[in-house]
């Protein structure tokens, strides 16, 4: 994939590798962002959650009414403490239309650095919906920021979960 046809985003979070990836994965509905900007039913209601290992699926279920799911990818890549790959759909996506994230989980000095990468939006059309009609730069300038605002709340989790642990003293 072109190097041009990615988005990159990145934080730092102070808690080992293994945990980073818990919190990203297991707590995903905890920290990832609500409403029509970040969930994939819009204005619904619904629960986000990854099914574990390769194959498994990144999905979000409805409650408004009978139950509805939106499967977002399979995973593609699970290797807990280290990198996570999956496809990725958005519901305005026609059959065979997708694109790829990878985020990985490498050891810092007194924790983690999270590095989410969504690529492939080379294959998607310049006039897709999911660009909001900006040309591919801002877009991906727009779709790195959007995944640095996720990560930001995923940040904040898991210091949240390092308190609960009793591991911070602040």
């Amino acid at each position: 994939m072109k190097r041009a046809d990615r988005a990159r985003a990145s934080t730092f979070v102070a808690v080992d590798p293994l945990e980073a990836f818990e919190v990203f994965t297991s707590e995903i509905e905890l920290w990832w962002g609500r409403g029509p900007r970040f969930r994939f039913g819009g204005k619904r209601r619904g629960t986000l959650t990854f099914e574990p290992g390769v194959g498994g699926r990144l999905f979000e279920i409805f409650d408004d009414g009978p139950a509805s799911v939106f499967e977002v990818g399979r995973v593609l890549a699970w290797e807990p403490g280290a990198r996570l790959v999956l496809e990725w759909r958005l519901p305005n996506f026609a059959p065979g239309e997708r694109t790829e994230v990878e985020v990985l989980f490498e050891a810092a000095s007194g924790g983690t650095r999270v590095t989410v990468e969504h690529r492939g939006w080379s294959e998607i059309r310049e006039d897709h919906p999911a660009r909001h009609g900006l040309h591919a730069a801002a877009f991906l300038e727009q779709n790195g920021r959007w995944w640095g605002d996720l990560l930001v709340a995923m940040r904040a989790r898991a210091h949240d979960c390092r308190a609960e642990r009793g591991g911070d003293k602040s």
